[in-house]
């Protein structure tokens, strides 16, 4: 499901196949996000505009989007290109995120390499049984001239995710593990030095 929900002030934009339910929305604000509703479940009108706009970029995998018409400013990039390690699950990135011919601010991505919606989380990882620490080893790394710009991200052809501009890959604590412009992360689930790629990909024979 994919579409956007118009109203008077903003127009919410949402897309079924990127969203991961982390119930961001509906906990957020259940009146203009309706739980469990038969139908329509957005309702931009029942709630202020600036309350909509925080709900939507609260959202990780960047299923709720919107477009202002009240001449507010619309979502911009943030200061500081993010991956955040999920513990047992994906990887939430909020950055300028170039991949394809789409750019876009949040997404979540397959680390587990069961997703059937490469290379976005489907919650598959819940079913498969993936574990994969949160918390993985830091390094003492310099800080990055710059943080923010255009961050490529390349799902590499049978193998793991290319990251390429200004980045802090960071703990589901917010703990730094890594600041790097150019990067291959695990998408197989198998690699031994997760959230990084080990070239096990190859050995289990991983397609996607």
């Amino acid at each position: 499901m994919a579409g956007m929900v118009e109203s008077e002030n903003i127009d919410v934009g949402f897309s079924g196949k990127r969203c991961i339910h982390s119930r961001n929305c509906v906990l957020g604000d259940p009146h203009a996000f309706v739980p469990n509703a038969k139908g329509q479940w957005i309702h931009p009108e029942a709630a202020s505009v600036e309350k909509i706009v925080a709900i939507a970029e609260s959202c990780p995998s960047g299923a709720i989007t919107y477009v202002r018409k009240d001449g507010g400013p619309q979502e911009k990039p943030p200061v500081v290109n993010i991956v955040r390690i999920r513990e047992n699950g994906p990887l939430a990135l909020h950055a300028e995120i170039v991949l394809g011919e789409e750019t876009f601010y949040r997404a979540t991505l397959c680390r587990c390499g069961a997703s059937e919606n490469k290379p976005f989380c489907d919650g598959s990882h819940t079913k498969s049984g993936f574990t994969a620490t949160g918390e993985p080893a830091l390094k003492d790394t310099p800080a990055l001239d710059a943080r923010n710009g255009p961050l490529t991200v390349t799902p590499t052809k049978n193998g793991p995710l290319k990251l390429e501009g200004n980045l802090e890959i960071v703990t589901g604590t917010g703990h730094t593990v890594d600041r790097t412009q150019r990067t291959f992360l695990c998408r197989c689930g198998h690699s031994a030095n997760k959230p990084f790629c080990d070239g096990t990909h190859k050995k289990v024979g991983f397609v996607g």
